[in-house]
């Protein structure tokens, strides 16, 4: 998480980590972002060495991508790259229509 937010801090992005409680959603990512220069939608799910999402958390990414956001797994340092190049990259959940 911390690599993420220096990431995220570098792009200048907005971004929070959501709060469990309660009252909240299971299954959400744990950093939730926004991408300059638009403000694109990103939901980031971190995993510590090459763990895998859970089938909640797979489903909620699928939300986000379904609505228009991005998502992506950070597992490892080829995912740290592709969230440092920005949200043009593969993997972001970025259709042909967003990079016009």
């Amino acid at each position: 998480k911390d690599r993420c937010t220096k990431v995220l801090r570098n792009l200048g992005a907005y971004y929070f980590f959501p709060a469990a409680s309660p009252y909240g959603r299971s299954g959400i990512p744990d950093i939730i972002a926004s991408l300059p220069p638009r403000g694109r939608f990103i939901g980031i799910e971190c995993k510590a060495k090459t763990n895998k999402v859970t089938r909640l958390q797979a489903f909620e990414l699928s939300k986000i991508e379904r609505s228009g956001g991005a998502t992506i797994v950070v597992n490892d340092k080829t995912s740290m790259d592709d969230l440092h190049h920005g949200p043009s990259v593969p993997g972001f959940g970025l259709r042909d229509e967003d990079e016009r």
